[in-house]
């Protein structure tokens, strides 16, 4: 897929560029930047603060099909974390649904949103929020990390073309998971072994092909989950 790479110093948000663009007739792998934006959003519609010295990345695909949004997600957290690895000084892990954490604290977060036209896929936004050089609120230190905690010297002239190399490379036609996708997730799985309370009580036993969390409950039944926040026993927020 080639790429187009467009930056911004401020927008409202990457992922509403990348639609307006799309609908005028961008082509696949248009990459747009921004130094900060004003109204970035997460998943289910959280709002994402983007303040200057983190990166906000969105990527515009336009495959013939559409696979499910949660299989593209975590597509897409393999791709980031796998090209983060030699910036973090360590391996960074993936939080189903969407996303990626060092050292136990949340580095950043993937979004997807599909456009449809007359019935058939007509793109995909993919979004990508990382702290790099930005500073993380007080208030959620002891939730979030910014990479140059870990990397101080790294930069965003570091990051950009690896990560949006790593993006473009990739096919999200498949709708389930390669056996060589699952196992890379199972090396990076945060939640794998955890116990959670919601949205089902027990233990997170892993991925499904097509995408949905396992969680293998007290009674020793397998239950699945498609979409939602996890909440893990102990902790007072969720993910």
């Amino acid at each position: 897929m080639a790429s187009r790479l467009l930056r911004f110093e401020r927008v409202g948000s990457t992922m509403d560029v990348v639609h307006e663009l799309a609908d005028q007739g961008a082509a696949a792998g248009t990459t747009v930047v921004a130094g900060e934006q004003l109204a970035g959003r997460g998943a289910r519609g959280r709002t994402w603060h983007s303040p200057p010295g983190g990166l906000w990345m969105s990527v515009l695909y336009r495959p013939a099909l559409v696979a499910g949004l949660e299989v593209i997600s975590l597509r897409v957290g393999l791709a980031v974390a796998s090209a983060l690895d030699q910036f973090a000084g360590a391996t960074v892990q993936l939080k189903w649904p969407n996303d990626l954490m060092l050292h136990a604290r949340k580095l950043g977060g993937i979004l997807c949103e599909a456009r449809w036209q007359g019935g058939q896929p007509g793109w995909i936004a993919v979004g990508v929020g990382l702290n790099v050089r930005n500073l993380i609120p007080v208030e959620l230190r002891p939730l979030a990390t910014a990479l140059r905690e870990h990397y101080p010297e790294v930069s965003l002239e570091d990051l950009i073309p690896p990560i949006a190399a790593a993006l473009n490379r990739l096919d999200l036609q498949a709708d389930r998971l390669t056996s060589s996708e699952l196992h890379e997730f199972a090396s990076r799985d945060w939640l794998l072994g955890r116990q959670i309370r919601e949205p089902v009580a027990g233990t997170v036993a892993g991925l499904a092909a097509d995408g949905t969390l396992l969680v293998r409950t007290a009674e020793g039944l397998e239950q699945s989950l498609r979409t939602g926040s996890v909440e893990l026993v102990g902790a007072s927020t969720t993910g």
